[in-house]
């Protein structure tokens, strides 16, 4: 539940921030932000692995560029579910999912270890401290 409560935060910050940053996209409240960041990472996690497993050939022709299409259009399809929450269109939407992706990998990184596990960064059982001298050319 706590990984869960953690990356919806990042998810609804990284809208914000992406609101913030491009001028197609904006919501009415912060309850509808909270509302299509929950929305968006639903998505996220049922619909966009079936969608890039269909699309699989055109994101090896494209090199992987088909992928912010088909976050593009699930950022279009969010805010037509969510009242209140506004993408002006498909440019709007493919430039607020590269800011979406960026902030939300930027923030993630402050949470996930190397196990996959989300921690907050001060807690890492793997790293020791150092025990050693520093030598200088005195």
């Amino acid at each position: 539940m706590k990984e869960f409560l953690i990356r919806w935060f990042i998810t609804t910050l990284a809208v914000m921030g992406a609101s913030h940053m491009i001028p197609g996209i904006s919501y009415d409240s912060t309850g509808t932000l909270f509302a299509a960041a929950l929305l968006l990472g639903i998505i996220n996690a049922i619909i966009r692995p079936v969608l890039l497993l269909l699309s699989l050939p055109f994101i090896i022709v494209t090199m992987g560029l088909f992928i912010l299409v088909i976050n593009a259009l699930m950022l279009l399809f969010v805010s037509s579910m969510i009242h209140g929450f506004h993408v002006d269109g498909f440019w709007s939407a493919l430039f607020a999912g590269i800011v979406i992706g960026l902030i939300s990998w930027l923030l993630s990184s402050f949470f996930r270890s190397s196990d996959g596990h989300i921690y907050s960064v001060n807690h890492h059982a793997q790293i020791k401290e150092a025990n050693a001298r520093v030598v200088s050319d005195d």
